[in-house]
């Protein structure tokens, strides 16, 4: 079962909001435009219901198929819409209006396509049951994901299954990639103060330096990941962020490290908080300072359930071929808040090919427009054949 061909006569329509939203980025939970755009389309469309304000700022639809008065089964379809603040560097026609934001991710693309999806579903109503489809804000760090969750949007819309899409550079446009189990890992927080003695950078013995106990944790940390954890398991530990002193001729008195750490089990999570407690401590009484690390546990892992993971790749397949078709693609690092949806609900998330493109959160990424017809299609075969008449 190839691209649908209305959606395919959607295209270019799909393509301008899609690059409308990219022109217009904003940031975690405020994406007060977006989501107003969103709300407009879907209550034009003419979805049953409509409602914003979900999770804060997320916009939920309901599209009921045909001779379906509130009964069958429901299944949740979910996008993001936030961008990054990264300074676009693309020099398209539609890049970024906003300085210091873009959407380096795709959620621009996300959200149309499921827009699209709607406007088809909304127009055919060849289901029997309800789809919903859900717009959220956050997910890049916001955790929107969980608060639309916490806002009792499963029970509230009867959500039974959910299912998630990201686009995936340098995966071919027309593939898609999924798998059982972990897909993407769980994402940790990590926050380490550093406390020693400041003064004279000509003195140095009289002081106890921060930069010197930040940049020696920062090297021990490394240590856990390849001494510690199983090699036939996945790990990393990575910090993004140095902070210490205000000047080139003083020692400053205190230091602020900043990172992440990302796991695909239970085990290995536990024992990079717990060693991550001792390296940080115990490296800094080593040379007379103090350091308090605050490990924050995020996102969790992003697990598909076996049953949708299975029926999710089959109407990939559908779409695109089975050969087309990878279903067992390597875990991913990265993460991803639709695991709090998982952790929720049964369902399944997929990558799909956005080709030769730049990487996620670089910028000169852009989503693919090609990948539209694709992504579209996958959305709409899946609530046809869940909810077959």
């Amino acid at each position: 079962m190839p691209i649908v061909n209305r959606i395919a006569d959607f295209h270019a329509e799909i393509t301008a909001w899609r690059r409308d939203i990219h022109a217009h980025p904003e940031l975690l939970f405020d994406v007060h435009r977006t989501a107003a755009s969103v709300k407009e389309k879907l209550e034009a469309f003419g979805c049953d219901e409509v409602v914003a304000g979900i999770g804060r700022t997320g916009v939920v639809g309901v599209i009921r198929g045909r001779g379906s008065t509130g009964g069958g089964k429901v299944i949740g379809l979910r996008a993001d819409m936030d961008a990054l603040p990264i300074e676009e560097a693309t020099g398209h026609p539609y890049k970024s209006t906003a300085p210091g934001k873009m959407h380096a991710c795709g959620h621009d693309g996300h959200t149309a396509m499921l827009l699209g999806a709607a406007k088809y579903l909304a127009e055919t109503r060849n289901f029997s049951g309800t789809a919903v489809v859900i717009f959220q804000p956050a997910e890049e760090g916001g955790g929107g994901g969980r608060a639309m969750v916490q806002d009792g949007m499963m029970e509230r819309f009867g959500i039974e299954e959910v299912f998630g899409m990201h686009n995936y550079p340098g995966l071919p446009v027309g593939e898609f990639a999924i798998r059982r189990g972990p897909m993407m890992a769980a994402a940790d927080r990590l926050s380490i103060d550093i406390e020693g003695m400041g003064g004279h950078a000509a003195r140095p013995h009289r002081t106890i330096d921060t930069v010197l106990v930040g940049a020696q944790i920062i090297n021990q940390i490394q240590s856990v990941v390849s001494r510690n954890v199983d090699p036939l398991d996945s790990a990393v530990v990575s910090i993004c962020m140095f902070q210490a002193g205000n000047t080139d001729n003083v020692i400053p008195q205190t230091a602020h490290l900043r990172g992440t750490a990302r796991s695909l089990t239970p085990e290995v999570q536990d024992l990079l908080e717990r060693r991550l407690h001792e390296v940080v401590q115990g490296t800094a009484a080593l040379y007379g300072a103090r350091a308090k690390l605050t490990y924050l546990r995020d996102y969790p892992v992003t697990r598909n359930h076996a049953q949708q993971t299975e029926f999710a790749s089959a109407v990939a397949s559908e779409i695109v071929g089975v050969e087309r078709v990878d279903v067992d693609v390597a875990p991913v690092m990265g993460a991803e808040d639709f695991s709090f949806m998982l952790n929720a609900r049964p369902g399944a998330f997929i990558f799909v090919g956005n080709g030769d493109s730049a990487g996620l959160h670089h910028p000169a990424y852009d989503f693919n427009d090609e990948v539209i017809p694709t992504g579209t299609s996958y959305w709409v075969r899946l609530v046809e054949t869940a909810l077959a008449r």
